[in-house]
């Protein structure tokens, strides 16, 4: 087995771990939706954690296929790790403050933090939608490499 091909199995079984832990994360905040400042955004953490934990796990389970090298691989990986947590984290620190009416005004329903706070979720809002598409494009490159 080639160091690539052993990273590469690597980077799949932490894509799975970390799926799960954050599946896992997105059910316990189900339990706390309701009570935080803004439940609509507490649900809406809720949903992210599940379905980016989903994703995740979707991915540990065809990293293995991807044909890439060792440096897009490494980059895909933390691209959607960073992406799927901060996704959950953004929204949750959204719901938990009130906040969020700049970047996700219906969810937030008029509900506006302090200038840092707002800028906290911004900032994470607009890197995970960086790093998500970037990774994402990553991902189906090493599809299409694959295809044959």
């Amino acid at each position: 087995m080639s160091s690539l091909s052993l990273r590469q199995e690597q980077q799949a079984y932490w894509l799975l771990l970390l799926g799960i832990v954050l599946f896992l994360i997105g059910l316990l905040t189900g339990f706390i939706s309701g009570g935080i400042a803004n439940p609509r955004m507490g649900l809406s953490a809720h949903l992210e954690g599940l379905m980016n934990g989903m994703f995740l796990v979707l991915l540990g389970l065809l990293w293995p296929r991807l044909v890439l090298g060792s440096m897009a691989l490494l980059s895909a990986f933390w691209l959607v790790t960073y992406a799927a947590f901060a996704n959950w984290l953004g929204v949750l620190l959204a719901g938990i403050w009130g906040a969020g009416a700049g970047m996700m005004p219906i969810a937030a329903q008029g509900m506006a933090g302090s200038g840092t706070q707002e800028a906290i979720i911004a900032f994470l809002l607009i890197s995970l939608s960086v790093a998500m598409v970037l990774g994402v494009v990553l991902v189906i490159w090493g599809l299409w490499r694959a295809r044959t």
